[in-house]
């Protein structure tokens, strides 16, 4: 066993009870997409307590570190963590619960900041001992479209110094805590939202002759788009189009005048997403036409696909499962869910990865996104660990990389 891994171990057990604590602040005190000014602070006040230097307002309310090892130009990782919470009531019956009404850490933002921020106290302490620069990014509005990375990226997040490779962890509640999962390749998905508004002659529901059917139509719509993945979608290509809002605001002896239906898209191909929007507004727009109404179709272009790069998520495969145990580290499945990390993926080889969280005897095993969910906070050990041990790893690599030359 190195010497550097055992420090990075000891170091996470000397640190947990800290991480701990960081941890339930974030988690009583949840701000959503684009309003964590005072999550940001708590994050500047714990880097000028450890003392790494940083720049805030990035994107309005990121914060970017930097640990400068010896020789710090020798190459550049990122660590990146998302920070806002969710627009969810907590039912959890804790005494970290979130003290601000219908805002929720249900996404586990608050263990990937707390991470963060264990692993940058270990880097910085063991900032003699290897070469290079850490970059930490601890980045807003991940929940919200257009998200928050495309606006640290464009507001030089990843310059100065540019990083080598981008890493991130994401909790998940079906891996238990100590656990980690990988998947090199195509992981998650794009997501685009749908917008469609039919619009017909609104009347008596008991002289349906008089009127243009604007729900019957969209009745219609819906069932008709549904053969775009049934039956034009590669069955080997993920594909998923679901509609979750239909509004039309009638009575029981009301039709309306419009209907609005809203859903997403989702997929792995940049070709295919642009030939499913380009499916989804001819078929509505026709189907509309052809029962004598009109449709407008609008589609939000949302997250690319997320690829973690090959040859560094086999890497950290590699390095999770000398660190943990080759037991504890699994594969994952691709999912359907989106993250806009996928923009950092897009400029820099990346990879994020799944930091188990659950733990069935103590009843912590809801879904993400949900009223109930928790995690066991032994994983923050675990997570925090495992990023200060790839950041070290990844470092040599890139040193040796130059060093060939």
């Amino acid at each position: 066993m190195s010497e550097i891994k055992q420090q990075i171990e000891l170091l996470s057990g000397t640190f947990f009870e800290e991480v701990v604590a960081i941890r339930r602040h974030f988690h009583q005190n949840p701000e959503l997409s684009c309003e964590e000014f005072q999550t940001a602070e708590f994050i500047c006040k714990k880097l000028d307590e450890y003392g790494i230097p940083y720049q805030d307002g990035v994107a309005e309310t990121g914060v970017v570190g930097l640990i400068e090892g010896k020789n710090a130009s020798s190459g550049c990782i990122a660590l990146r963590a998302d920070m806002d919470a969710l627009p969810i009531r907590e039912e959890n019956d804790v005494v970290y619960k979130s003290k601000n009404a219908g805002k929720m850490h249900a996404c586990g933002h608050d263990v990937h900041m707390a991470c963060l921020l264990g692993a940058a106290k270990i880097l910085n302490s063991l900032k003699d001992q290897f070469e290079g620069t850490v970059k930490l990014i601890f980045q807003p509005s991940e929940e919200n479209y257009p998200g928050g990375a495309i606006r640290m990226i464009n507001e030089g997040a990843l310059k100065n110094p540019s990083p080598g490779f981008v890493i991130a962890q994401h909790v998940i509640n079906t891996l238990d805590a100590g656990d980690v999962g990988m998947r090199s390749g195509a992981y998650m998905a794009s997501t685009d939202e749908i917008f469609i508004t039919v619009r017909g002659k609104g009347g008596h529901a008991a002289t349906p002759s008089q009127v243009i059917d604007p729900i019957l139509i969209a009745s219609h719509i819906i069932v008709a788009l549904q053969q775009i993945v049934s039956r034009n979608a590669d069955p080997v290509m993920p594909t998923v189009l679901s509609f979750g809002r239909i509004v039309g605001d009638g009575r029981t002896n009301i039709i309306p005048d419009e209907v609005k239906i809203d859903g997403t898209v989702r997929t792995y191909s940049e070709t295919w997403r642009k030939e499913v929007h380009r499916r989804i507004e001819r078929i509505a727009v026709s189907m509309a036409s052809g029962m004598g109404g009109t449709c407008d179709v609008r589609i939000s272009h949302g997250y690319p696909f997320l690829y973690n790069d090959p040859a560094l998520t086999d890497k950290l495969y590699m390095l999770a499962s000398e660190y943990l145990g080759a037991g504890h580290v699994k594969e994952l499945e691709q999912r359907m869910t989106a993250e806009d990390f996928a923009y950092f993926a897009k400029e820099t080889p990346s990879c994020m990865f799944r930091l188990g969280i659950a733990n069935e005897e103590k009843g912590i095993s809801s879904n993400l996104h949900t009223a109930t969910f928790d995690v066991d906070e032994l994983s923050l050990k675990t997570g925090m660990g495992l990023l200060a041990w790839f950041a070290v790893e990844i470092l040599g690599e890139l040193k040796a990389q130059s060093e060939k030359k």
